[in-house]
């Protein structure tokens, strides 16, 4: 096996390793993309488009979201 592939293989082992264990990720831009960089090893995730058109909310959706807290998440205030 040649130098250069016996590096890449080197490479993706260690990216391997560092999944297993958890890549250590910081948040990375290009001029048209977002993603996850693994300071560790290189490891990219997809990341995001930043060229994408946002999405279109319409008014029946906002209108279908409720306005209040719901009142089974808060219980009785107990003193003691």
């Amino acid at each position: 096996m040649e130098i250069a592939g016996m590096h890449d293989v080197i490479d993706r082992l260690h990216q391997v390793m560092c999944g297993l264990h958890g890549h250590d990720t910081l948040l990375q831009f290009e001029q048209d993309r977002m993603f996850l960089r693994c300071q560790s090893c290189g490891h990219e995730t997809p990341g995001w488009d930043l060229n994408e058109a946002p999405p279109v909310i319409s008014a029946a959706a906002v209108e279908e979201r409720p306005h209040t807290v719901a009142a089974h998440l808060i219980g009785e205030r107990r003193i003691a």
